[in-house]
């Protein structure tokens, strides 16, 4: 124990740089994991102009009731399609929304995913 004291004594500058070293490096990981928890959780909850018209056109289509749309895009285009409306259940109406969705934005039907909304 005298020894680790001793060897305590005659380095102290030394733990003390590491132990700043240390502290400042655990601060900056911190504020960056910080960061990008906050930006990764952050959603865009307007809509786009494309969702509004697209939500309006599904929602006058015979039998889908209410509607929700939600356009997945990056800079080379439209990544997704999620729509979820009253009348998802009956498979016409599916057919219907895929169809439209599909010929408005000019996608393929399997970026488009359709679900029933709880009432």
């Amino acid at each position: 124990m005298r020894k680790v004291l001793d060897w305590v004594k005659t380095n102290k500058k030394i733990i003390i740089a590491v132990a700043l070293i240390a502290v400042l490096i655990a601060i900056v990981y911190f504020m960056n994991s910080g960061t990008k928890a906050k930006s990764g959780a952050e959603f865009n909850t307007e809509k786009s102009a494309t969702e509004i018209k697209l939500t309006a056109i599904l929602s006058s289509i015979e039998g889908v009731g209410d509607a929700d749309v939600m356009i997945t895009e990056d800079e080379g285009g439209i990544m997704g399609v999620v729509i979820v409306c009253t009348g998802a259940n009956n498979i016409m109406t599916r057919n219907n929304i895929l169809n439209a969705v599909s010929t408005a934005l000019n996608i393929d039907k399997k970026i488009i995913a359709i679900y029933s909304m709880t009432v």
